[in-house]
């Protein structure tokens, strides 16, 4: 497969390792000059026909390795190529399937959606240097360009997973809740073979209810054969800790209650009243979940973190609540608010400001 480029500011690194809740970081591999990136998409083509053999084959989406590769020194655009799958769970897919034996329709079909995907996961359509004008206009702000230079959202493949990486993130350290999610992946996700190797889907709602919660509840189903130490197909296990049961329970009303699709459409406090209603699902997960995962970029989600860091920046120290910051988040920076906030959390990790407003 030749190597397509995208040509739009972008640090592939700073954006993958922000903590944005959307996603665990994807496959990352530093060779020489260049980082490059690996994950595992579906693309909404439920078939293809080989033409080699006159097969079609049948998979609801296709999934597809997705490579990126950028020169550590240029964040002016990005290099991509993608590989078809080996086998899917037990299936193996025919020898014949490859670029060689498609139609050139069906080839540009498969770039366009892969383009599309690339698009929406980056937020590749967002004008950061008119942003950038934005922050350089605000003294407070405008030291952070320099430390934050081509961060950009890191929109969700999938919103249920990022439904449950910000339950997960909760009073939580990006390390810890990233590590959970991928353990997550690789006890139930659909497992999928490619020529660079193995890779797992996130599980679906529907799953996650007959997931078990904690060792002991898993052993109990088969009479404590082993010592509980070997029981680790269950959330717990996986280091979710207090937050298993939020999970199962937001599966159930997604199932049962919320239309995800429906979200993308409506407007921002409606959507963030419905949200909110989830279990495990704070006023800062809320925003999180919105920003990270429906890409409402008015979102201003607020921790302590942020708090201290608008405090520091712009109330002189003052003690303000969660509810204030998010307030003055999203009035003063408008339909900027997601992205001040990314910008914001990640110049004052870098620059030293962190250390200095720890309380």
């Amino acid at each position: 497969m030749t190597n397509l480029k995208f040509n739009s500011l972008i640090n592939l690194k700073l954006t993958q390792e922000s903590g944005q809740t959307s996603q665990a970081p994807w496959k990352y591999n530093s060779v020489g000059n260049t980082d490059e990136f690996s994950e595992l998409i579906y693309l909404n083509i439920p078939s293809i026909i080989n033409e080699l053999s006159d097969e079609t084959i049948n998979l609801n989406k296709l999934p597809i390795l997705l490579k990126l590769s950028q020169h550590k020194n240029d964040l002016n655009g990005f290099t991509w190529m993608y590989q078809f799958p080996k086998k899917v769970e037990n299936s193996k897919i025919s020898n014949n399937f490859c670029d060689e034996n498609l139609s050139g329709n069906e080839i540009k079909t498969i770039e366009n959606e892969t383009k599309n995907e690339l698009n929406k996961i980056y937020d590749l359509d967002f004008d950061l240097e008119k942003f950038y004008k934005f922050l350089l206009d605000d003294e407070k702000l405008a030291p952070s360009v320099d430390f934050c230079n081509g961060l950009r959202l890191f929109i969700a493949k999938d919103p249920f997973e990022c439904i449950i990486s910000s339950i997960c993130s909760a009073n939580n350290s990006i390390a810890r809740w990233t590590k959970s999610i991928d353990k997550i992946k690789h006890n139930w996700g659909q497992k999928i073979e490619f020529d660079s190797g193995t890779f797992y889907g996130f599980p679906s709602p529907d799953q996650f209810l007959d997931f078990f919660e904690t060792p002991l509840e898993e052993a109990d189903t088969d009479g404590h054969s082993y010592e509980i130490e070997c029981y680790t197909h269950n959330l717990k296990s996986c280091g979710v800790g207090y937050r298993a049961p939020y999970m199962k329970k937001a599966s159930q009303m997604i199932i049962d209650d919320i239309n995800i699709e429906d979200i993308f459409s409506m407007d921002y406090d409606e959507a963030f009243d419905l949200i909110l209603k989830m279990p495990g699902v704070g006023p800062k997960v809320a925003d999180c979940i919105l920003l990270y995962g429906f890409r409402f970029e008015e979102a201003f989600p607020s921790d302590v973190w942020i708090k201290r860091i608008v405090s520091h920046l712009y109330f002189d120290g003052e003690e303000i609540s969660a509810q204030k910051t998010r307030d003055f988040g999203i009035e003063h920076f408008g339909d900027y608010a997601g992205y001040a906030q990314l910008y914001l959390f990640h110049y004052a990790r870098k620059s030293g400001l962190m250390e200095k407003i720890k309380k």
